[in-house]
């Protein structure tokens, strides 16, 4: 049992190297990204050309379902985006809460008949709505069939050559548009570009924009902000360079409409759709000789509430590892395939390793180390290696809070960065080794083909006075 537990402290240090390895990798990619956007956006001529009505036309896709506590304010803030070709395309999904009545006060909605072209299969849509106080606005009333489903239901209705999906509990900073369609003009080949996505909790916003980020007082949001930062700045932001980005975040993303509609809209099937859309469009472009770009854009800003108590944390972290095992499967052909260039050779092989298979791999090998210790077949010297790791763990934290202070200047104030180093310790010591359970559990459910979402039940944003009519 010595050999035993030794020959597992052995096989835990490389996973846990490799995983650090691959960690450096993606950090040194993503400041030499950063660099080279900061210097291409020096002058930000950009802005001028993107100020007209002849700007590509965007439509906002917004899926609701049980979103009555948010969707005014969330709507009233995507109606006042800077950006001047706009509309917004809303699809209640069968809600059984009062979310279409909230819709139909707010924004004087009358029943029309609007004539579209039904390119994507889905659920029949009962009604469709138009505002008489916001011509740019038109909202669908349909029978309940999924995220997905409703997604595909706004693509059919959406008029733009652009679609933004976003999520209706989620308010975007005003400009944020303008900084997502440059990388479209800029290559045709481009077909998703993604923002960074900051936790709206405890932060200070009015008329319904985010004025000042405060760094919540609780852990368990704490951790989440650390874990957001790090994903975007260095995980999104360092595939760019790499050449190998697969993930737009569902609550806030710009495709083309065309590439959408090109691969069959979003997979009703599969519970990671804003992924799983991704790695499509990027396999069938490989499969047809082309290139299919995904870009990452760090400055566009869109703020979405984080679950605040442990039970929803969990649903939402084990349906996002299912999201990813079923991303994984569907596309296996994709793992180390040199035909799929960086996006099978190096960020799918990486997906699996570091992301799908380490939570396995640590829990076994740390239940094997903590039964070596307690029956004396290990002595404490043995993990030393361990502690290492997880002590670069929280260096390599410190470096992405500390990129995002430089650039971003996201948090002010002496007691905020010194709340947001607690929030680092206590993210890597206990908030990670948590999420490794609920992925396990995500590991569970997946193999028992369980594709529930869950529920999160949401608070709502303290936005001060409404935008007026």
């Amino acid at each position: 049992m010595s050999t035993v537990a030794h020959a597992s402290v052995i096989v835990l240090f490389v996973a846990i190297t490799i995983s650090v390895l691959g960690q450096l990798l993606l950090h040194v990619a993503a400041a030499f990204e950063m660099r080279r956007i900061r210097q291409r956006d020096r002058h930000q001529l950009w802005r001028q050309l993107l100020t007209s009505p002849l700007a590509p036309r965007i439509s906002i896709l917004v899926p609701a379902y049980n979103e009555e506590v948010t969707i005014e304010e969330s709507l009233r803030g995507l109606l006042g985006l800077t950006y001047p070709n706009l509309e917004v395309v809303v699809v209640n999904d069968g809600s059984a809460d009062a979310t279409m009545d909230r819709l139909v006060e707010a924004f004087d909605l009358a029943p029309v008949h609007l004539a579209f072209q039904r390119v994507l299969d889905t659920k029949p849509i009962r009604q469709l709505y138009h505002s008489a106080s916001e011509p740019r606005l038109v909202v669908a009333d349909k029978h309940n069939g999924g995220k997905a489903d409703a997604l595909n239901a706004a693509v059919n209705l959406a008029s733009g050559t652009l679609v933004c999906a976003i999520d209706a509990d989620t308010l975007v900073s005003a400009d944020a548009l303008q900084q997502l369609v440059p990388p479209f003009l800029a290559d045709a080949e481009t077909v998703a570009v993604g923002g960074t996505v900051r936790l709206v909790n405890g932060a200070e916003a009015h008329r319904q924009r985010v004025q000042r980020l405060t760094v919540p007082h609780a852990p368990l949001i704490g951790a989440q902000v650390v874990e957001y930062t790090r994903a975007f700045l260095i995980g999104r932001l360092a595939w760019n360079m790499l050449g190998g980005n697969l993930i737009i975040s569902g609550a806030f993303g710009l495709f083309r409409r065309a590439a959408i509609v090109g691969v069959g809209g979003y997979e009703h099937r599969s519970i990671g759709e804003d992924m799983e859309l991704v790695v499509r469009m990027r396999r069938a472009a490989y499969e047809r000789g082309e290139r299919a770009r995904v870009v990452f854009s760090p400055d566009p800003v869109a703020y979405t509430e984080a679950p605040s108590d442990l039970r929803t944390l969990a649903r939402q972290r084990n349906r996002w590892f299912r999201g990813l095992l079923d991303v994984l499967v569907r596309h296996r052909r994709m793992i180390g395939n040199p035909r799929y260039r960086s996006a099978g050779l190096l960020a799918m092989p990486y997906f699996v390793v570091v992301e799908a298979l380490a939570p396995i791999i640590e829990v076994i090998g740390t239940t094997i180390v903590l039964v070596g210790l307690s029956m004396g077949w290990l002595h404490p010297d043995d993990i030393v290696p361990l502690l290492g790791a997880h002590l670069v763990g929280v260096c390599s934290t410190t470096f992405v809070m500390s990129m995002d202070q430089v650039v971003f200047t996201t948090y002010r104030g002496f007691r905020s960065r010194l709340r947001l180093v607690g929030h680092i310790l206590f993210e890597q010591f206990v908030f990670r080794p948590i999420t490794v359970v609920w992925r396990l559990w995500g590991l569970k459910l997946f193999l028992e083909g369980r594709t529930e979402w869950g529920a999160q039940q949401r608070k709502g944003f303290a936005t001060g006075d409404p935008l007026p009519n």
